[in-house]
């Protein structure tokens, strides 16, 4: 099993290739490819090379499939006896890729 373990947007992903990942949102146009160059660690059939902090001269290629907003977060804010009461919404920007190769 021929896996990679990259980090993006602050969290860490486990891939593989032909992997669907949803990350944070990347300035990348669709259709585009996106090469990871912060790769922490490496399995190729069993052997693991693992960074200190990252694996020198390893990337992860992949492609921008879509850029899009997920499903909406309603919030609310309460503060009692003050009749203060705030809803509010959130969507979180993503981008969508599909990995297309583990180098390094």
């Amino acid at each position: 099993m021929h896996y990679a373990i990259i980090k993006t947007g602050g969290k860490q992903y486990k891939v593989q290739v032909g992997d669907v990942v949803y990350v944070e949102k990347l300035l990348v146009e669709v259709g585009n490819d996106y090469a990871f160059e912060e790769v922490l660690a490496i399995s190729n059939e069993g052997k693991m090379v693992i960074g200190n902090p990252v694996v020198e001269g390893a990337s992860v290629l992949a492609k921008v499939e879509e850029q899009g907003r997920g499903r909406k977060v309603r919030g609310l804010r309460f503060k009692s006896k003050s009749n203060y009461r705030k809803r509010y919404g959130h969507r979180q920007p993503f981008t969508k890729l599909t990995i297309q190769s583990i180098e390094g």
